[in-house]
C-alpha cells in the first residue's frame, strides 16, 4: 500500500516538474516572441518612414509657394527622426550603418533649419534645389533595397533574433539576407557621400561632424573577457568574444552567454575598455527592494565603470524593473546630452541592463558661461498656470542639436508633472517634457 503511495506521489511530482518546466519554456518562448516582433515592427517602420521621405522629397520638388514649402521640409524633419529612430531600435551593433545614420540625420538638420530661416526673404538656392534633386534620388535607391530585403524576409520567413545570433556568432553559413540588404544600403549610402554636394550637406549637422574621442590604452580580449565574467558573473567556458565590423563609428568587442535560464551580451571600446551596453535577459522574480534602492545600486554600477559625478534624474519601474537616467554633473550643472541608461533588476538589485552610447558620444569638460538673463526672468517665460517647485541650470540639446545653457524648471500643470527648459540667454522656451512618473525627485527615499 505505502509502495502504491510513494509511486503516486512520485508520479504527481515528475507531472509538477513537466508542468513548471513547459510553464518556464512558454515563458521564454513569449519573450522571445515579444523581442521578434518588436525587430519586425521597427523594420517594417523604418521602411515605412523611407517610403514616405521619398514621397515627400518628391513633393517639395514640384512646389512654388514658400508658404507650402516651410510645413512640408518640417515634415521632413520629423519623418528623418521618426527613421531615425527606429533604425536604432534593430540588432545593429556589429553592422557598419553608421554612414546611412549620419544620412538621414543630415537630411533631417538641412530640412529644419530651411523650414526655420524664413523662405519668403530667404528662398531655396539654386544648389538647394539641386541638393533636393540628388537626396530624392538616394532616398529612392535606400527605398527600393529596403523594399527588397523586406520582400525576401517575408516571403523566407527570416527572423531578426536569427540576425541578431548570426552577427553575435558570427556566423558564415546563416542566411544572411537581412544582413547583406543593410550592407547594401550602407555601401550605397557611402557612395552617396563621395559626390561634391555631400560636402555641403554634412556641414549642416554639427553633432556628425563630431569625432568620437576615447582616452586610455586599447585592451586585449583577455581583458574584455574578465570584465564580462565579473558583470555577467558567468565563467570564461559560456563566453563568445567577436569584434564590429569595419566602418563602424566606435570600435568594440561584444560579448554574449547563455548559461541556464538567463542570457546576455555587452559592448566594450576596444580603446580604454568603457562599457558601452549591456543586456541581461532573465526571468525577474518579486520585488524586494523599491526603486530608489534600485537608483541607489545603479549608480554604484556606475561608481564601479569609471561613470563618476552621474545623477539621477529619471526612473520608472516595468514588470519589477527599475530603469532609471543618469546625466552628468558638471559644477552643479546638469549636462544632459551626457546621459547613461541603467535597468536594475528589483527582485535582487542586479544590474541587467546599460546604454551609454549618448555619454561617449557627448562627453567632453564644457566652458559654460554665465547667464544672460535671471532665474526669475526665466520664470516669466513659463506659462503662468504652472506651479514651479525646484529649479536649475542644466545644458541640453535643442531641435538643431546645439548645446544650450538652460533654466530646468520642474513643475506640475494640475495632476501632471512638466519639466520646462527656458534658454538662460534669451528667455526663448526650448522644450516642455511631460514626466510619465513622479519618481524623478530622489531627494528622499521612495
Amino acid at each position: 500500500m505505502i509502495r502504491w503511495i510513494l509511486i503516486a506521489v512520485l508520479a504527481i511530482g515528475v507531472a509538477g516538474v513537466g508542468f513548471w518546466g513547459y510553464q518556464e519554456h512558454q515563458e521564454k518562448n513569449a519573450v522571445l516572441i515579444q523581442a521578434e516582433n518588436n525587430y519586425q515592427r521597427s523594420f517594417h517602420d523604418l521602411t515605412y518612414y523611407v517610403d514616405l521621405l521619398h514621397d515627400k522629397l518628391g513633393t517639395v520638388l514640384a512646389m512654388n509657394s514658400p508658404r507650402s514649402l516651410s510645413p512640408e521640409l518640417a515634415e521632413i524633419w520629423r519623418i528623418t527622426s521618426d527613421a531615425h529612430s527606429e533604425v536604432g531600435q534593430l540588432p545593429l551593433t556589429l553592422i557598419p550603418f553608421n554612414k546611412t545614420e549620419e544620412f538621414l540625420s543630415n537630411i533631417g538638420d538641412f530640412s529644419y533649419r530651411t523650414a526655420v530661416r524664413g523662405l519668403d526673404d530667404d528662398p531655396l538656392t539654386v544648389e538647394e534645389t539641386k541638393m533636393l534633386e540628388e537626396l530624392y534620388a538616394q532616398a529612392g535607391e535606400i527605398e527600393r533595397e529596403l523594399r527588397k530585403v523586406q520582400h525576401l524576409a517575408l516571403e523566407n520567413n527570416l527572423r531578426w533574433m536569427d540576425v541578431q545570433l548570426a552577427l553575435v556568432n558570427n556566423d558564415q553559413k546563416a542566411d544572411n539576407t537581412i544582413i547583406d540588404g543593410f550592407k547594401t544600403v550602407e555601401k550605397n549610402v557611402e557612395s552617396f557621400s563621395e559626390g561634391n554636394f555631400s560636402q555641403q550637406l554634412s556641414g549642416v549637422s554639427k553633432d556628425n561632424e563630431k569625432e568620437i574621442k576615447l582616452e586610455g590604452e586599447n585592451i586585449s580580449e583577455n581583458e574584455v573577457k574578465s570584465l564580462a565574467k565579473d558583470l555577467f558573473k558567468v565563467n570564461d567556458g559560456n563566453l563568445k568574444i567577436t569584434t564590429s565590423g569595419e566602418g563602424s563609428d566606435i570600435k568594440v568587442f561584444s560579448a554574449s552567454f547563455e548559461q541556464d535560464d538567463k542570457h546576455g551580451y555587452m559592448d566594450i571600446t576596444q580603446k580604454g575598455g568603457y562599457l558601452i551596453s549591456m543586456i541581461v535577459n532573465r526571468d525577474v522574480g518579486e520585488k524586494s527592494i523599491g526603486l530608489y534602492d534600485g537608483m541607489n545600486k545603479a549608480k554604484k554600477f556606475l561608481e564601479k565603470l569609471g561613470y563618476d559625478n552621474m545623477e539621477a534624474h529619471n526612473s520608472a519601474e516595468y514588470n519589477n524593473v527599475g530603469v532609471y537616467s543618469f546625466a552628468y554633473q558638471q559644477d552643479d550643472i546638469r549636462i544632459y546630452p551626457d546621459t547613461v541608461q541603467v535597468k536594475v533588476a528589483l527582485d535582487n538589485g542586479d544590474v541587467i541592463g546599460l546604454s551609454a552610447r549618448d555619454f561617449l558620444v557627448h562627453h567632453q569638460e564644457r566652458d559654460i558661461s554665465e547667464p544672460k538673463i535671471t532665474v526669475e526672468e526665466a520664470k516669466e517665460e513659463v506659462n503662468p498656470n504652472v506651479k514651479i517647485q525646484e529649479e536649475s541650470l542644466a545644458v541640453i540639446e535643442n531641435d538643431l542639436g546645439e548645446e544650450v545653457l538652460v533654466y530646468e524648471f520642474l513643475g506640475t500643470l494640475g495632476d501632471d508633472t512638466y519639466r520646462i527648459y527656458i534658454n538662460a540667454n534669451d528667455g526663448f522656451e526650448e522644450q516642455v517634457e511631460k514626466l510619465k512618473q513622479a519618481e524623478e525627485n530622489f531627494e528622499t527615499s521612495a
